[in-house]
């Protein structure tokens, strides 16, 4: 599928959230970066988005990207977090489009020397394999 980066999840999908019914942070930036253009999202865009499973289809492919560039791209939080949060995406997702898993268990694999290696602490480094052992399960 080839996603025009000009339009929005609103466009893509075509369901207008309307306002936010709760007053969070969180809610209220998931609103408006459904109606941010795809080629304005950053890796902090990408990481909240798909921390929270939504609009995945038009996501994912975005992450995988920015993950082929640095598998430790970075949001807001630390190194590695957005290869955090597409490891524990919602499984139904991955269940479905396999092609996308493949990428993502390669991507890993081709880079676990350097996550090994990187310099964090020990709980992110553990979460990182931890969460990959079971998503590499998926699909098998």
């Amino acid at each position: 599928m080839t996603i025009d980066l000009n339009n929005t999840l609103e466009q893509l999908d075509k369901h207008d959230w309307g306002k936010p019914d709760y007053d969070s942070y969180l809610v209220r930036t998931c609103h408006e970066l459904r109606r941010k253009p795809l080629k304005d999202f950053t890796i902090e865009d990408l990481r909240i988005m798909i921390g929270q499973n939504i609009n995945l289809e038009f996501l994912i492919p975005l992450a995988i990207e920015q993950l082929k560039e640095n598998i430790l791209a970075e949001g807001h939080y630390y190194e590695g977090d957005l290869l955090s949060n597409v490891l524990t995406s919602d499984k139904e997702y991955w269940l479905c489009n396999k092609k996308y898993w493949q990428i993502v268990c390669e991507l890993f694999e081709q880079n676990s020397i350097l996550l090994k290696q990187f310099d964090t602490t020990k709980e992110i480094k553990t979460s990182w394999f931890e969460n990959f052992k079971m998503f590499n399960e998926l699909n098998h």
